[in-house]
């Protein structure tokens, strides 16, 4: 008897040790887990915003809160914006609307679509005689923009993506500063990241171009970028080899040919995040397309250390634009 009752004591004991064992495992990780969590925190806090497009919890779109809209030129020139679009009729909506709601007289706008059976057709039919829409197959994306710029007159040119928006006022500010910038051929703006409902989630804003730093990286926002008609007869066309940094080589060719670019100071659109897009979807057809692009530009293929030498002191001026922005010491 007392063998058995010593035999169930030290059973007990081999169970109490081992959970304490197994308890002080579980804080052990959940020590590493915190410290990890405040090490990712800081890492948040030095994290380029350009490049981050989750910043904080969404929230409503508040466009109230941006600059107002500016007046129109006395004579305002026409400007033309294509949207290529593919099974996006979830955004599409949205895009269309922000897009017609800047109530900008000389306005051709064109959606270039590739044949969607989404509803994409019906939602354009809806929209009468307000927009220019064809929905064909097509060879993908560049194919989709050039087929909806062939034959377009205008004095000013941009594409948007079909899942992202203009914010209001752009296209009356655009106008004003080419106007009273004949100088500058391409211009581009901050941006707001927005999620796949429409919700805020960050914001970006820029430091002043710097063209050294684009042969490294395209820090360009796409989604803000206009352009002089000057520029695309030059170009001829957005080149349709590439499906995934067809922007980045038409910047590099305009820098190339000498055309000037100017950062505007003011939130000019929303570019939106979720699974579908393409940027998340094609990443490694980006990486081979921007690895080419390198290629090109500098002559020889950068390794990532080399690529953050490089552009790191343009980071690290975004990074103080963007405090001195969420600190109120700059507005916009």
């Amino acid at each position: 008897m007392d063998e058995e009752f010593e035999r169930e004591v030290l059973e007990r004991l081999e169970g109490i040790e081992h959970r304490l064992t197994q308890l002080e495992r579980d804080q052990n990780m959940l020590r590493r887990a915190n410290s990890s969590a405040r090490a990712t925190s800081r890492s948040r806090w030095l994290r380029p915003p350009m490049w981050t497009f989750e910043q904080y919890l969404p929230r409503a779109l508040d466009l109230a809160a941006f600059a107002p809209v500016p007046e129109l030129p006395t004579e305002v020139p026409r400007i033309a914006i294509v949207t290529p679009s593919y099974n996006h009729a979830r955004y599409l909506d949205a895009t269309i609307d922000s897009i017609l709601a800047q109530n900008y007289p000389n306005l051709h706008y064109h959606v270039q679509d590739g044949g969607s059976a989404d509803g994409t057709v019906e939602l354009l039919k809806a929209r009468g005689d307000r927009i220019s829409w064809r929905s064909a197959r097509d060879n993908g994306q560049s194919h989709a923009i050039n087929l909806g710029f062939d034959g377009v007159d205008s004095e000013i040119m941009a594409y948007l993506n079909s899942d992202d928006m203009l914010l209001p006022g752009t296209l009356a500010y655009v106008a004003n500063f080419f106007r009273d910038h004949p100088d500058v051929d391409i211009v581009y703006g901050h941006r707001v990241f927005i999620d796949r409902d429409g919700h805020e989630v960050g914001r970006a804003v820029f430091p002043a171009h710097h063209g050294k730093t684009l042969q490294y990286a395209d820090y360009i926002p796409q989604e803000t970028m206009f352009w002089r008609r000057r520029v695309w007869q030059a170009l001829k066309s957005i080149d349709e080899s590439f499906h995934y940094a067809m922007d980045w080589d038409f910047i590099l060719r305009a820098q190339d040919a000498g055309f000037r670019f100017a950062r505007l100071p003011r939130f000019l659109a929303c570019f939106r995040v979720h699974d579908e897009q393409k940027t998340a979807a094609t990443y490694d057809v980006g990486a081979l397309e921007m690895q080419t692009l390198r290629l090109r530009c500098l002559g020889f293929v950068p390794s990532h250390l080399q690529i953050r030498r490089a552009v790191a002191p343009y980071v690290a001026r975004q990074l103080a634009f963007h405090w001195g922005y969420k600190l109120g010491l700059l507005k916009y």
